[in-house]
C-alpha cells in the first residue's frame, strides 16, 4: 500500500501544498478554519510527515527543547515530586502535536562550566526550534549566554529575574502568597508558620516575600522557628512542621511553599495527633495531585503551568519570540493564579 503524502492531503482538504506545509507548521498566515480542515484532512489520511525531511528542507528543525535543572529534577522524582515537570511536558507536548513538532526534556547543568558545555552540545546536536526554560535553568546566566550568542529563540517559564533576556511567562507569585496568608488571618490565625521552598527558585522568594508582608500588615512578626526551610519535597515539609509543631506555642496555621510539603505538614501534624482543619489549618501551593490526594484535601493556590507551556510553545513554533537580545527590553507575560479553598483550612479554634 503506498504511503500518503502531503499531495494526498492538499487533493483531500482543497488546497495547495504549501497551504499543507504551512497550516502543519502552525504558521500564522493560515487561517484557523483552513488549519482545522488541513488537519482534519491528514488525520484522516494518516498522514504523519517526516521529521528529518522537514528538518533537511529548511533552516531549523522541528524540535522544541526544554531544559531542566539536572539536580532538581533528580531530587524531585527521589521524593515523589516533580509534577511540575510533567504538567510542563503536557501543555507544551500537546502543542508540539497540534503543529508536527517534537518536544524532547534535556536536564542540564552542574555548575556554569557544564551548563555552557552541554547546552552547546545539545543546540549543535537538535538545532531546536525553540528552548523553554524551566525554573530555576530560566535565570542561569550561563545558560542565557550560550542561548543569545547562538541567537536562539528562549521562553523563560516561572524565572525571577525580569532582565534575563528572552520571553519570561511567570505567575505573580508574591501576590498569590500575600493572598493566601491574608484568607489564613481573615480566619482567625495570628500564629502562621511558612515553608520556604527550594532556595533556588525566585519563586520561593517571592512567596515568601508575599507571606511576611501580609503578615507585617496586620502588625505580625512571626517567630524564628515559624519560618522553616524545606526543598519542595513531602519529607522536607514534614520536617519543617515538627520543628513548628514542637514550639509550646505552636502555629495554628501553616502555608507551605508547595502542595509536596504541605502534604508533608499534615502527615506531621498527624504523627502528632493533630487534625486538619480542627486542630492546624494547612494551606499549600501549586494545585497538583497532592493537593487532591491528601485527606482533608489541601487548600491551595493554582497555577496554570499546563497552559503556560502551552502558550510558550506556541509563541516559539510560531516565530513570535525574538532571538538574542538585540537591545530590545525582555517582554514579561503574567498569567493569573487563582484560590482554591477546600477543606484543609478553618477559623481558628480557641
Amino acid at each position: 500500500m503506498a504511503s500518503v503524502t502531503i499531495y494526498d492531503v492538499a487533493a483531500q482538504a482543497g488546497v495547495s501544498i504549501k497551504t499543507v506545509s504551512r497550516a502543519m507548521n502552525g504558521e500564522r498566515n493560515v487561517s484557523a478554519a483552513t488549519q482545522e480542515r488541513v488537519r482534519a484532512a491528514a488525520q484522516a489520511l494518516g498522514y504523519s510527515p517526516s521529521l528529518s525531511a522537514r528538518s533537511l528542507a529548511g533552516a531549523r528543525s522541528f524540535v522544541i527543547a526544554v531544559f531542566t535543572d539536572a539536580r532538581l529534577t533528580a531530587d524531585h522524582w527521589r521524593d515523589g515530586g516533580g509534577e511540575d515537570l510533567a504538567r510542563l511536558q503536557l501543555g507544551a507536548g500537546d502543542q508540539c502535536r497540534r503543529t508536527g513538532h517534537h518536544l524532547l526534556v534535556e536536564p542540564v547543568g552542574h555548575g556554569p562550566a557544564q551548563a555552557r558545555a552541554e547546552v552547546k552540545a545539545l543546540l549543535g546536536a537538535l538545532k531546536p526550534a525553540g528552548v523553554i526554560l524551566a525554573a530555576p535553568v530560566s535565570d542561569d546566566p550561563a545558560v542565557l549566554d550560550v542561548l543569545d550568542k547562538s541567537e536562539t529563540p528562549y521562553v523563560r517559564l516561572a524565572a525571577g529575574a525580569p532582565d534575563g533576556g528572552g520571553l519570561r511567562m511567570a505567575t505573580r507569585d508574591r501576590e498569590a502568597a500575600r493572598a493566601m496568608t491574608e484568607r489564613l488571618l481573615a480566619l482567625g490565625h495570628r500564629r502562621i508558620g511558612f515553608v520556604v521552598g527550594e532556595p533556588r527558585l525566585g519563586a520561593s522568594r517571592a512567596r515568601l516575600e508575599g507571606f511576611l508582608e501580609a503578615m507585617a500588615a496586620q502588625d505580625l512578626t512571626p517567630p524564628d522557628a515559624f519560618i522553616q526551610h524545606g526543598d519542595g519535597g513531602f519529607r522536607s515539609g514534614a520536617e519543617a512542621a515538627k520543628l513548628m509543631l514542637a514550639e509550646i506555642e505552636r502555629p495554628t496555621a501553616i502555608f507551605a511553599s508547595s502542595d509536596e510539603m504541605a502534604a508533608g505538614c499534615m502527615a506531621a501534624a498527624a504523627d502528632r495527633g493533630f487534625a486538619a482543619p480542627s486542630d492546624i489549618s494547612i494551606a499549600g501551593f501549586g494545585d497538583g495531585a497532592a493537593a487532591r490526594v491528601c485527606r482533608p484535601q489541601l487548600t491551595t493556590v493554582r497555577l496554570p503551568l499546563a497552559a503556560m507551556a502551552a502558550e510558550a510553545a506556541r509563541r516559539l513554533i510560531g516565530g513570535e519570540v525574538v532571538a538574542g537580545r538585540g537591545g530590545e527590553v525582555p517582554q514579561d507575560l503574567f498569567a493569573a493564579f487563582e484560590l482554591v479553598e477546600r477543606a484543609s483550612i478553618g477559623p481558628r479554634r480557641r
